[in-house]
Protein backbone atom coordinates (compact mmCIF):
# COMPACT_ATOMS: atom_id res chain seq x y z
CA UNK A 1 0.00 0.00 0.00
CA UNK A 2 1.48 3.39 -1.00
CA UNK A 3 2.37 6.14 1.67
CA UNK A 4 0.09 8.60 2.73
CA UNK A 5 1.49 12.18 1.99
CA UNK A 6 0.44 14.48 5.03
CA UNK A 7 0.35 18.39 3.60
CA UNK A 8 2.66 20.54 5.56
CA UNK A 9 1.48 23.68 3.74
CA UNK A 10 -1.70 24.74 3.95
CA UNK A 11 -2.66 26.37 0.87
CA UNK A 12 -5.85 28.20 2.10
CA UNK A 13 -3.62 30.45 4.12
CA UNK A 14 -0.94 30.96 1.09
CA UNK A 15 -2.45 33.37 -1.85
CA UNK A 16 -0.37 35.29 -4.42
CA UNK A 17 -1.27 39.13 -4.12
CA UNK A 18 -3.56 40.75 -6.42
CA UNK A 19 -2.71 43.66 -8.36
CA UNK A 20 -4.96 46.25 -10.66
CA UNK A 21 -2.62 46.96 -13.01
CA UNK A 22 -1.92 50.76 -14.36
CA UNK A 23 -2.13 49.88 -17.65
CA UNK A 24 -5.75 48.75 -19.03
CA UNK A 25 -6.06 45.01 -21.36
CA UNK A 26 -5.26 44.95 -24.64
CA UNK A 27 -6.59 42.74 -27.38
CA UNK A 28 -10.19 42.13 -29.39
CA UNK A 29 -12.57 42.15 -26.82
CA UNK A 30 -12.32 38.23 -26.20
CA UNK A 31 -9.91 37.57 -23.05
CA UNK A 32 -6.87 35.27 -23.91
CA UNK A 33 -4.22 33.33 -21.96
CA UNK A 34 -1.09 33.14 -23.17
CA UNK A 35 -2.32 30.03 -24.88
CA UNK A 36 -4.35 31.51 -26.21
CA UNK A 37 -7.49 30.24 -24.78
CA UNK A 38 -10.59 32.23 -23.73
CA UNK A 39 -12.20 32.03 -20.27
CA UNK A 40 -15.65 30.65 -20.42
CA UNK A 41 -16.33 28.70 -17.08
CA UNK A 42 -15.93 29.67 -13.57
CA UNK A 43 -16.16 26.92 -10.86
CA UNK A 44 -17.09 28.05 -7.46
CA UNK A 45 -16.51 26.11 -4.15
CA UNK A 46 -18.75 27.25 -1.70
CA UNK A 47 -17.73 25.06 1.35
CA UNK A 48 -14.48 23.16 2.24
CA UNK A 49 -16.65 20.47 4.38
CA UNK A 50 -17.68 17.12 2.61
CA UNK A 51 -19.29 14.27 4.79
CA UNK A 52 -17.89 11.50 2.43
CA UNK A 53 -14.58 10.67 3.35
CA UNK A 54 -13.58 9.30 -0.85
CA UNK A 55 -9.98 8.55 -0.48
CA UNK A 56 -9.01 10.07 -3.71
CA UNK A 57 -10.10 13.22 -2.64
CA UNK A 58 -10.44 13.48 1.55
CA UNK A 59 -8.89 10.32 3.03
CA UNK A 60 -9.50 9.59 6.81
CA UNK A 61 -6.18 9.85 7.32
CA UNK A 62 -5.42 13.34 6.83
CA UNK A 63 -9.04 14.94 6.77
CA UNK A 64 -10.24 13.44 10.21
CA UNK A 65 -11.96 14.49 13.26
CA UNK A 66 -8.58 17.07 13.89
CA UNK A 67 -8.92 18.45 10.69
CA UNK A 68 -9.44 22.27 11.05
CA UNK A 69 -12.01 23.97 8.36
CA UNK A 70 -12.09 27.33 7.51
CA UNK A 71 -14.27 29.68 9.85
CA UNK A 72 -17.06 31.46 8.40
CA UNK A 73 -15.90 34.87 8.13
CA UNK A 74 -13.31 33.34 6.02
CA UNK A 75 -15.54 32.02 3.24
CA UNK A 76 -16.77 34.65 0.97
CA UNK A 77 -20.24 35.52 1.60
CA UNK A 78 -23.49 35.36 -1.06
CA UNK A 79 -23.23 38.85 -1.76
CA UNK A 80 -19.44 38.67 -2.24
CA UNK A 81 -19.75 35.46 -4.94
CA UNK A 82 -21.86 37.13 -6.74
CA UNK A 83 -20.40 40.07 -6.95
CA UNK A 84 -17.40 38.27 -8.34
CA UNK A 85 -19.23 36.05 -10.80
CA UNK A 86 -21.45 39.32 -12.01
CA UNK A 87 -17.35 40.86 -13.07
CA UNK A 88 -16.21 37.44 -14.18
CA UNK A 89 -19.37 37.41 -16.63
CA UNK A 90 -18.73 40.72 -18.19
CA UNK A 91 -14.83 39.01 -18.99
CA UNK A 92 -16.08 36.09 -21.15
CA UNK A 93 -17.53 33.70 -18.36
CA UNK A 94 -20.47 31.67 -19.59
CA UNK A 95 -21.46 28.72 -17.66
CA UNK A 96 -20.85 28.90 -13.55
CA UNK A 97 -20.45 25.55 -11.47
CA UNK A 98 -20.89 25.51 -8.00
CA UNK A 99 -18.66 23.03 -6.08
CA UNK A 100 -17.31 22.32 -2.37
CA UNK A 101 -16.07 19.83 -0.72
CA UNK A 102 -19.67 18.82 -0.94
CA UNK A 103 -22.19 22.66 -1.89
CA UNK A 104 -25.43 21.16 -0.23
CA UNK A 105 -23.93 21.61 3.17
CA UNK A 106 -23.35 25.29 2.53
CA UNK A 107 -26.28 26.81 4.28
CA UNK A 108 -28.91 28.36 2.63
CA UNK A 109 -27.50 27.87 -0.67
CA UNK A 110 -30.78 27.95 -2.34
CA UNK A 111 -30.06 31.60 -1.83
CA UNK A 112 -27.18 32.07 -3.71
CA UNK A 113 -28.47 29.98 -6.53
CA UNK A 114 -31.21 32.33 -7.00
CA UNK A 115 -28.67 35.28 -6.74
CA UNK A 116 -26.50 33.73 -9.44
CA UNK A 117 -29.53 32.87 -11.74
CA UNK A 118 -30.57 36.18 -12.00
CA UNK A 119 -27.12 36.84 -14.23
CA UNK A 120 -27.20 38.03 -17.62
CA UNK A 121 -24.56 38.02 -20.39
CA UNK A 122 -23.89 41.26 -21.53
CA UNK A 123 -26.14 40.42 -24.45
CA UNK A 124 -28.78 39.87 -21.89
CA UNK A 125 -28.81 35.88 -22.25
CA UNK A 126 -29.32 33.72 -18.94
CA UNK A 127 -26.04 31.44 -17.56
CA UNK A 128 -25.52 27.81 -18.21
CA UNK A 129 -25.74 27.15 -14.12
CA UNK A 130 -24.94 23.88 -12.20
CA UNK A 131 -23.63 22.61 -9.41
CA UNK A 132 -21.81 19.22 -8.61
CA UNK A 133 -22.80 17.23 -5.88
CA UNK A 134 -22.12 13.41 -3.85
CA UNK A 135 -26.25 13.03 -4.07
CA UNK A 136 -26.29 12.43 -0.11
CA UNK A 137 -28.78 15.34 0.16
CA UNK A 138 -30.19 15.78 -2.74
CA UNK A 139 -33.23 13.78 -2.51
CA UNK A 140 -34.52 16.75 -0.02
CA UNK A 141 -33.15 19.36 -1.43
CA UNK A 142 -33.80 18.88 -5.33
CA UNK A 143 -37.16 20.97 -5.62
CA UNK A 144 -35.51 24.02 -3.38
CA UNK A 145 -32.92 24.03 -5.96
CA UNK A 146 -34.77 23.93 -8.84
CA UNK A 147 -37.13 26.57 -7.65
CA UNK A 148 -34.07 28.40 -6.91
CA UNK A 149 -32.91 28.21 -10.59
CA UNK A 150 -30.64 25.61 -10.93
CA UNK A 151 -30.37 24.25 -14.21
CA UNK A 152 -28.65 21.53 -14.08
CA UNK A 153 -27.10 18.69 -11.47
CA UNK A 154 -23.74 16.51 -11.59
CA UNK A 155 -23.98 13.85 -9.31
CA UNK A 156 -20.87 12.14 -8.54
CA UNK A 157 -21.12 8.18 -7.63
CA UNK A 158 -18.20 5.66 -7.77
CA UNK A 159 -20.07 2.29 -8.03
CA UNK A 160 -23.67 0.79 -8.36
CA UNK A 161 -23.01 -2.15 -6.07
CA UNK A 162 -23.63 -1.04 -2.00
CA UNK A 163 -20.55 -2.44 -0.84
CA UNK A 164 -18.34 -1.28 -3.32
CA UNK A 165 -20.25 2.32 -2.69
CA UNK A 166 -19.69 2.23 1.01
CA UNK A 167 -15.97 1.34 0.82
CA UNK A 168 -15.29 4.04 -1.95
CA UNK A 169 -17.12 6.58 0.15
CA UNK A 170 -15.39 5.34 3.57
CA UNK A 171 -18.47 6.62 5.77
CA UNK A 172 -20.22 3.82 4.85
CA UNK A 173 -23.41 5.68 3.07
CA UNK A 174 -25.44 3.53 1.11
CA UNK A 175 -25.70 3.57 -2.79
CA UNK A 176 -29.75 3.99 -2.50
CA UNK A 177 -30.06 7.07 -1.17
CA UNK A 178 -27.66 8.66 -3.68
CA UNK A 179 -29.87 7.08 -6.14
CA UNK A 180 -33.14 8.18 -4.23
CA UNK A 181 -31.38 11.73 -4.98
CA UNK A 182 -30.88 11.54 -8.44
CA UNK A 183 -34.51 10.64 -9.25
CA UNK A 184 -35.66 13.37 -6.85
CA UNK A 185 -33.66 15.60 -9.41
CA UNK A 186 -35.22 14.08 -11.99
CA UNK A 187 -38.62 14.69 -10.81
CA UNK A 188 -37.54 18.29 -9.98
CA UNK A 189 -37.18 18.67 -13.60
CA UNK A 190 -33.26 19.46 -12.80
CA UNK A 191 -31.46 18.58 -16.40
CA UNK A 192 -34.72 18.25 -18.70
CA UNK A 193 -33.66 19.50 -22.09
CA UNK A 194 -36.25 20.92 -24.86
CA UNK A 195 -37.06 17.45 -25.98
CA UNK A 196 -37.67 16.06 -22.69
CA UNK A 197 -34.58 14.15 -22.04
CA UNK A 198 -32.27 14.46 -18.63
CA UNK A 199 -29.13 15.06 -20.63
CA UNK A 200 -27.93 17.73 -18.28
CA UNK A 201 -28.04 15.34 -15.41
CA UNK A 202 -24.87 13.76 -15.37
CA UNK A 203 -23.18 11.12 -12.93
CA UNK A 204 -19.55 11.01 -12.95
CA UNK A 205 -17.91 7.76 -11.85
CA UNK A 206 -13.83 8.43 -10.76
CA UNK A 207 -12.37 5.04 -11.95
CA UNK A 208 -9.41 3.54 -9.53
CA UNK A 209 -8.63 0.35 -11.47
CA UNK A 210 -7.74 -1.58 -8.06
CA UNK A 211 -10.89 -0.70 -6.34
CA UNK A 212 -14.14 -0.23 -8.72
CA UNK A 213 -13.22 -1.35 -12.13
CA UNK A 214 -15.81 -3.83 -12.06
CA UNK A 215 -18.69 -1.46 -11.68
CA UNK A 216 -18.12 0.37 -14.70
CA UNK A 217 -20.69 -2.46 -17.04
CA UNK A 218 -23.27 -2.06 -14.09
CA UNK A 219 -23.27 1.29 -13.76
CA UNK A 220 -23.56 1.33 -17.58
CA UNK A 221 -26.21 -1.15 -17.44
CA UNK A 222 -28.29 0.94 -15.15
CA UNK A 223 -28.35 4.71 -16.12
CA UNK A 224 -28.13 3.45 -20.08
CA UNK A 225 -32.09 4.15 -21.15
CA UNK A 226 -32.44 7.01 -18.39
CA UNK A 227 -31.42 9.96 -20.54
CA UNK A 228 -29.18 10.43 -18.04
CA UNK A 229 -25.03 11.05 -19.39
CA UNK A 230 -22.84 8.58 -17.32
CA UNK A 231 -18.79 9.83 -17.15
CA UNK A 232 -16.24 7.79 -16.71
CA UNK A 233 -13.48 10.19 -14.98
CA UNK A 234 -8.88 8.60 -15.31
CA UNK A 235 -8.19 9.23 -11.53
CA UNK A 236 -6.28 11.84 -11.22
CA UNK A 237 -3.19 13.09 -9.20
CA UNK A 238 -5.21 15.92 -7.76
CA UNK A 239 -3.35 17.34 -4.49
CA UNK A 240 -0.84 15.32 -2.70
CA UNK A 241 -2.81 13.73 0.09
CA UNK A 242 -4.37 10.78 -1.64
CA UNK A 243 -1.59 8.31 -2.29
CA UNK A 244 -1.87 8.49 -6.37
CA UNK A 245 -0.06 5.70 -8.61
CA UNK A 246 -0.04 5.69 -12.07
CA UNK A 247 -0.87 1.74 -11.23
CA UNK A 248 -4.04 2.95 -10.14
CA UNK A 249 -5.14 4.56 -13.09
CA UNK A 250 -7.48 2.83 -16.07
CA UNK A 251 -7.26 4.76 -19.24
CA UNK A 252 -10.25 5.75 -20.78
CA UNK A 253 -9.53 3.79 -23.90
CA UNK A 254 -9.32 0.75 -21.79
CA UNK A 255 -12.98 1.90 -20.09
CA UNK A 256 -14.66 2.29 -23.86
CA UNK A 257 -12.94 -1.19 -24.75
CA UNK A 258 -14.59 -2.62 -22.21
CA UNK A 259 -18.00 -1.28 -22.41
CA UNK A 260 -18.01 -2.29 -26.29
CA UNK A 261 -17.86 -5.65 -25.28
CA UNK A 262 -21.17 -5.01 -24.13
CA UNK A 263 -23.02 -2.04 -26.21
CA UNK A 264 -22.67 -0.70 -29.54
CA UNK A 265 -21.20 2.70 -28.97
CA UNK A 266 -20.86 5.51 -31.57
CA UNK A 267 -18.52 8.86 -31.34
CA UNK A 268 -20.22 12.02 -30.86
CA UNK A 269 -19.39 15.42 -31.67
CA UNK A 270 -18.31 17.77 -28.77
CA UNK A 271 -21.36 19.73 -27.22
CA UNK A 272 -19.29 22.71 -26.87
CA UNK A 273 -16.14 24.38 -27.16
CA UNK A 274 -13.41 23.08 -24.47
CA UNK A 275 -15.33 19.93 -23.39
CA UNK A 276 -13.08 17.73 -21.34
CA UNK A 277 -15.44 14.58 -21.90
CA UNK A 278 -14.78 12.48 -24.77
CA UNK A 279 -18.80 11.50 -25.80
CA UNK A 280 -20.02 8.07 -27.00
CA UNK A 281 -23.71 7.36 -27.79
CA UNK A 282 -25.71 4.07 -27.89
CA UNK A 283 -26.53 3.12 -31.23
CA UNK A 284 -29.44 1.63 -32.62
CA UNK A 285 -30.13 -1.55 -34.82
CA UNK A 286 -28.84 0.34 -37.72
CA UNK A 287 -26.02 1.78 -35.71
CA UNK A 288 -26.81 5.77 -35.02
CA UNK A 289 -26.87 7.00 -31.96
CA UNK A 290 -30.24 6.55 -30.26
CA UNK A 291 -30.92 9.78 -27.80
CA UNK A 292 -33.72 7.90 -25.91
CA UNK A 293 -30.56 5.49 -25.21
CA UNK A 294 -28.70 8.16 -24.12
CA UNK A 295 -24.70 8.39 -23.99
CA UNK A 296 -21.60 8.25 -22.22
CA UNK A 297 -18.32 10.29 -21.75
CA UNK A 298 -14.76 9.71 -20.71
CA UNK A 299 -12.59 12.14 -19.36
CA UNK A 300 -9.09 11.63 -19.94
CA UNK A 301 -6.92 13.71 -18.06
CA UNK A 302 -4.26 11.67 -17.04
CA UNK A 303 -4.08 9.49 -20.78
CA UNK A 304 -4.94 12.41 -23.11
CA UNK A 305 -4.55 15.97 -21.56
CA UNK A 306 -6.44 19.00 -22.72
CA UNK A 307 -5.21 21.44 -21.17
CA UNK A 308 -5.06 22.87 -25.07
CA UNK A 309 -8.41 24.44 -24.67
CA UNK A 310 -8.78 24.43 -21.41
CA UNK A 311 -11.41 27.60 -20.63
CA UNK A 312 -11.90 26.71 -16.81
CA UNK A 313 -11.26 29.15 -13.73
CA UNK A 314 -11.74 28.28 -10.64
CA UNK A 315 -12.79 30.44 -6.91
CA UNK A 316 -11.87 28.78 -3.42
CA UNK A 317 -14.36 28.70 -0.90
CA UNK A 318 -12.80 31.82 0.42
CA UNK A 319 -11.87 33.91 -3.09
CA UNK A 320 -8.50 32.66 -3.77
CA UNK A 321 -8.36 32.23 -7.33
CA UNK A 322 -6.75 29.50 -9.03
CA UNK A 323 -6.00 29.12 -13.01
CA UNK A 324 -5.72 24.82 -13.12
CA UNK A 325 -7.17 22.24 -10.81
CA UNK A 326 -3.42 21.03 -10.32
CA UNK A 327 -2.33 24.14 -9.36
CA UNK A 328 -0.29 24.69 -6.25
CA UNK A 329 -1.15 28.43 -4.95
CA UNK A 330 -3.53 30.64 -6.05
CA UNK A 331 -4.45 34.38 -6.47
CA UNK A 332 -5.80 36.36 -3.53
CA UNK A 333 -9.01 37.79 -5.11
CA UNK A 334 -10.66 38.61 -1.49
CA UNK A 335 -8.29 40.54 -0.58
CA UNK A 336 -8.82 42.90 -3.37
CA UNK A 337 -12.93 42.04 -2.92
CA UNK A 338 -12.74 43.74 0.86
CA UNK A 339 -10.62 46.46 0.54
CA UNK A 340 -13.47 48.02 -1.81
CA UNK A 341 -11.84 47.26 -5.07
CA UNK A 342 -14.32 48.58 -7.97
CA UNK A 343 -15.82 46.27 -10.12
CA UNK A 344 -13.52 47.92 -13.02
CA UNK A 345 -10.98 47.29 -10.73
CA UNK A 346 -11.83 44.00 -10.11
CA UNK A 347 -12.05 42.56 -13.76
CA UNK A 348 -8.51 44.31 -14.45
CA UNK A 349 -7.16 42.20 -11.58
CA UNK A 350 -8.43 39.31 -12.94
CA UNK A 351 -7.75 40.12 -16.55
CA UNK A 352 -4.03 40.44 -16.06
CA UNK A 353 -3.85 37.18 -14.21
CA UNK A 354 -5.74 35.38 -16.84
CA UNK A 355 -3.69 37.40 -20.00
CA UNK A 356 -0.14 35.87 -18.12
CA UNK A 357 -1.65 32.24 -17.72
CA UNK A 358 0.24 29.76 -19.33
CA UNK A 359 -0.53 26.62 -17.02
CA UNK A 360 -0.88 23.01 -18.63
CA UNK A 361 0.28 20.48 -15.98
CA UNK A 362 -1.42 17.25 -17.86
CA UNK A 363 0.57 17.76 -20.84
CA UNK A 364 3.68 18.49 -18.51
CA UNK A 365 3.21 15.02 -16.23
CA UNK A 366 4.63 12.97 -19.00
CA UNK A 367 7.89 14.98 -19.02
CA UNK A 368 8.67 14.89 -15.34
CA UNK A 369 12.03 12.99 -14.45
CA UNK A 370 11.19 9.23 -12.84
CA UNK A 371 11.41 9.56 -9.27
CA UNK A 372 11.38 13.52 -9.30
CA UNK A 373 9.50 14.94 -6.31
CA UNK A 374 5.80 16.47 -7.85
CA UNK A 375 5.47 19.65 -7.49
CA UNK A 376 2.90 21.10 -4.98
CA UNK A 377 -0.75 21.07 -5.59
CA UNK A 378 -3.96 21.94 -4.43
CA UNK A 379 -6.52 19.38 -2.88
CA UNK A 380 -9.19 18.89 -5.03
CA UNK A 381 -11.56 19.20 -1.53
CA UNK A 382 -10.53 22.88 -1.65
CA UNK A 383 -11.00 23.91 -5.09
CA UNK A 384 -13.68 21.14 -6.47
CA UNK A 385 -13.28 18.77 -9.33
Amino acid sequence: MSERIIPLLDQRHQGLAMKVPTNPMTGDGVLRDQRHRPLHDLRISVTDRCNFRCNYCMPKEVFDSHYTYLPHSDLLSFEEITRVARVFVGLGVRKLRLTGGEPLLRKNLEVLIEQLSALKTPQGKPLDLTLTTNGSLLKRKAQDLRRAGLQRVTVSLDGIDDAVFRAMNDVDFPVADVLDGIEAARAAGLGLDAHGRFSGLKINMVVKRTTNLDQILPMARHFRGSGMTLRFIEYMDVGTTNGWRMDDVLPSAEVIRLLQTEFALVPLEPSAPGETAQRWGYADTQGRHDPALGEVGVISSVTQAFCHDCNRARLSTEGKLYLCLFAGQGHDLRGLLRQDASDEQLAAAIGQVWQQRDDRYSELRGQQTPGQPAPRRVEMSYIGG
